[in-house]
């Protein structure tokens, strides 16, 4: 992939990631869409402010922003879902009790290290990013009392060019909506990650903790994103 194509792959992943935070406030009695116009407008305001201090004080602006992203993103889910297998339910049986532990504590400093990498990764580009519409094209198909939803948002970014955006929901407890995975055109960021999950615990002869204690969310860019 030719570097301006990269770089607005990443623009529009980290867009993305915080529009979808929106998405995830909706309850079991409210559509998404007003709730995304309205916490857009929240997050946009962040990213207007930003310049004026990012230089000097970046860890405000990644604060500020993860503030907004801690309410509306399963990080534990989707860090669990990276993990794939290693942090599966399955696993999780078939270890006694000091492996249970183990696996726990090895999920826990997963989810804050992909929380704090994707963060980092991804919305630094935000301050550069030229997209100045955003629209919702299926939330009318949208079932409030599933446990699972789809939404497809398209993107538009400078020129013509328009990115179709699907963010994969799931419905807590409470009712609230968040976001476990994010797809990008073809790119199916969870998925991208397992992988590369799955391939470094293999080539560590099935050192887990090894895996989790290296791991580097930028370092781990999709590699779709530096291909073609």
């Amino acid at each position: 992939m030719t570097l301006p194509n990269l770089l607005s792959y990443r623009l529009v992943l980290g867009f993305s990631m915080l529009c979808c935070s929106v998405a995830a406030l909706a309850s079991e009695s409210a559509k998404p869409t007003p709730i995304i116009e309205s916490t857009t407008s929240q997050i946009m305001a962040i990213v207007a402010e930003a310049p004026g201090y990012f230089d000097s004080d970046p860890d405000r602006f990644y604060a500020e922003i993860g503030a907004v992203l801690d309410e509306t993103i399963d990080w534990r889910g989707f860090a669990k879902g990276v993990m794939g297998q290693y942090a599966s339910n399955a696993r999780y049986r078939s270890l006694d009790n000091a492996g249970r532990e183990a696996l726990k504590d090895q999920l826990n400093s997963f989810t804050t290290i992909m929380k704090s990498g994707l963060i980092r990764t991804y919305a630094k580009g935000l301050l550069a990013f030229s997209g100045s519409k955003f629209e919702i094209v299926d939330d009318g198909d949208i079932d409030l009392t599933a446990k699972s939803a789809s939404i497809t948002q398209l993107v538009y970014g400078s020129g013509d060019r328009t990115y179709t955006v699907r963010y994969q929901m799931g419905q807590s407890r409470d009712g609230s909506w968040r976001l476990r995975n994010l797809i990008v055109e073809d790119i199916n960021l969870g998925q991208i990650y397992q992988n590369q999950f799955a391939s470094a615990v293999k080539s560590t002869d099935g050192d887990v903790a090894r895996v989790v204690a290296e791991w580097d969310v930028s370092a781990n860019l999709p590699e779709d994103l530096d291909s073609e």
